[in-house]
């Protein structure tokens, strides 16, 4: 038996990092994955959060009106107007840990930041980092390069406002290619704007503002048509609530803690849930069940609470089991709050209390009408085999967190699991060999998918594809058990494939459209074309890329135009499924109309439809005839 090689473990083994070192060794215990941009909680977007939470902490205690933010290449600028920086501790404040007026709780109440990292995490992270702070007629400036100071400023006479300026470039050693998605910075500066109604932010100078705090949320955030009874808004002291009902399926929250957007819920998200079941149960006097009452919910929750306590560095999901020490519990506190609140509303508003009861009854009905349906179906699901046939699975499951104890990696890794949906052998099984078997899943198709446009939710049962899929996600009971954060569709850049595509957005947007409205659906982008010669391969995404390719390489080099995926071998896909992932997010604009979309694109061959492809068809017979003259 071959001898076991041992590794030395002494006094050497032994290391001490500084604050910079463990950051940027460790960057996703800060600011959880880092990505290139395409999905909403990459760490550039968190980055940008960070500088502007210490803004928003100035305003809610009274400082400070408004916030400016520009963005210009890869350079971000933040300048707030609160009180500014004590100039003698500049430095400190942004380069040594533990450091920070919040551990002073009478300089900042209920603010999201309590640990002293925020800045620190960003000025480690970045090429080049500039803080410059205001008060009372004198300047102080320190710039840095990865946390590391390079230049600290005298202080000099000013006549700028009192406040904060930072400027910082995140290092593009650990952020690769990175970009800015629009779409994700509006609903960033929304949601800032929502809860702290009356703050004003200016990004590259479009303006963002709200009055109505939480209303505005929910209204922008559902269609006008969709809902079936105005929006109920309910506000106390540290508390603000926003609901309503939609015709969609599934369960949609917006939950909040101290202005940060927990996207994983916690606490408080839970405490709500359990307080709506219990406030509408006694007002109709009748034990609806649990699922009846949230099904089609779209809600939004914000609570300001004393020194939270988060699940991870990365502030995602609340932990925090009171509203401040001493205090009334977060089960009790909101548990009062919505039996008091929305009681009194759906007493005073009883068309409102109508509408609720009719969508809850309706919900029911659907319920025990698909009992027999989705038993079968389970049935089916064991029968299938699932995890042999349909599902190559990945080590780690989005929900397994009793697998391991630290809670920081395990979110990292949660946010790092990824399902791709593809279709047929020969891609599935390039994929399967290129994967990252620790995070990454794969779901191979048989075939196209059924048009579901129109149909009833008892296709997703009766269909054997749909169910076999439904189950591999873990959602049929809901987005709770969601096993994978990203779910990528991974088809071939021909017809065929757009089709397919079209196909699984339709369900997803049919059946599940909260799992596109929170940014878990994406497009896997793969090169078109390999250029290469002896000494180097380029891959190129379009034509544009190829033509760059061509004559950078130049002497006639071998140029592959790749058909579909399965044409790729497994050791170059894993390029692509790799660090440098190119993923295409699937977003929705507030004033999407679903049914609508669905209706023009999905729907029966309508003039409407027609119009535009015969449009769109003469712009691009118009290109290729250009390009042919030229």
């Amino acid at each position: 038996m071959p001898e076991i090689e041992k590794n030395d473990y002494n006094e050497e083994s032994i290391r001490s990092l500084d604050w910079k070192e463990h950051i940027r060794l460790r960057p996703g215990m800060y600011i959880g994955k880092l990505g290139d941009g395409s999905s909403a909680d990459d760490g550039i977007y968190v980055l940008m959060k960070e500088v502007i939470d210490n803004c928003i902490d100035e305003h809610t205690m009274g400082y400070g009106k408004h916030v400016d933010v520009t963005i210009k290449d890869k350079t971000i600028t933040v300048r707030d107007y609160g009180r500014g920086i004590p100039l003698g501790k500049v430095v400190d404040v942004v380069s040594k840990i533990n450091t920070g007026a919040k551990y002073d709780s009478k300089a900042f109440q209920k603010s999201v930041g309590l640990n002293g990292v925020g800045t620190k995490a960003v000025n480690a992270l970045s090429n080049y980092f500039k803080v410059t702070a205001f008060r009372d007629g004198k300047e102080k400036t320190a710039e840095f390069e990865r946390g590391v100071l390079t230049q600290e400023h005298k202080e000099v006479k000013t006549t700028e406002e009192n406040g904060t300026l930072v400027t910082f470039v995140p290092d593009d050693k650990i952020f690769k290619n990175f970009h800015f998605v629009q779409e994700y910075l509006d609903n960033q500066f929304w949601n800032y704007c929502y809860l702290n109604a009356g703050l004003v932010m200016n990004l590259n100078n479009k303006r963002y503002v709200s009055k109505n705090g939480l209303l505005d949320l929910l209204q922008r955030k559902t269609n006008e048509d969709e809902i079936r009874y105005p929006i109920i808004h309910l506000k106390g002291e540290d508390i603000e609530i926003a609901m309503t009902h939609e015709n969609d399926y599934g369960e949609e929250y917006y939950s909040f803690v101290n202005g940060q957007f927990t996207t994983q819920g916690g606490t408080h998200l839970a405490a709500f849930r359990e307080a709506l079941i219990k406030t509408v149960r006694e007002f109709y006097k009748k034990d609806y069940d649990a699922t009846d009452i949230r099904g089609s919910i779209c809600a939004a929750i914000s609570v300001r609470v004393q020194e939270p306590v988060f699940e991870s560095q990365t502030k995602t999901k609340l932990g925090s089991q009171t509203v401040y020490e001493g205090g009334p519990s977060m089960r009790n506190f909101i548990g009062d709050f919505l039996g008091k609140e929305l009681d009194n509303f759906l007493h005073k508003n009883p068309e409102t209390a109508d509408a609720l009861k009719k969508r809850i009854e309706q919900n029911e009905r659907e319920r025990k009408d698909m009992a027999g349906i989705k038993k079968l179906a389970n049935e089916r699901a064991k029968k299938a085999n699932l995890h042999n046939k349909k599902l190559r699975d990945c080590k780690f499951h989005y929900n397994d967190e009793a697998s391991g104890k630290d809670k920081d990696k395990i979110a990292e890794k949660q946010k790092e699991s990824t399902i791709f949906i593809t279709e047929g052998d020969s891609a599935s099984g390039s994929i399967t060999k290129a994967r990252n078997v620790d995070t990454q899943a794969v779901f191979s198709l048989r075939g196209k998918p059924l048009n579901c446009f129109g149909l009833t939710k008892k296709v997703v049962y009766e269909n054997e594809e749909f169910n076999l899929l439904q189950h591999a996600l873990n959602i049929e009971e809901g987005y709770e058990g969601l096993r994978y954060n990203n779910i990528v569709f991974a088809t071939d850049a021909d017809v065929d494939g757009m089709h397919i595509r079209l196909l699984l957005m339709t369900f997803f947007l049919q059946f599940f459209p909260d799992l596109v409205k929170n940014g878990h659906v994406y497009i896997l982008e793969t090169p078109l074309f390999r250029v290469r010669n002896k000494q180097e391969t380029i891959y190129c995404y379009d034509e544009t890329e190829k033509t760059e390719a061509i004559k950078k390489l130049g002497s006639k080099p071998e140029i592959t135009r790749f058909k579909g995926l399965g044409e790729i071998s497994p050791g170059e896909f894993a390029r692509f499924i790799g660090e440098d992932m190119k993923l295409q997010p699937v977003m929705l604009l507030p004033e999407t109309h679903i049914q609508q979309l669905l209706e023009y694109y999905m729907g029966k061959n309508t003039p409407s439809r027609q119009d535009f492809i015969i449009d769109n068809l003469k712009v691009e017979m118009d290109l290729v005839e250009e390009t042919i003259q030229k």
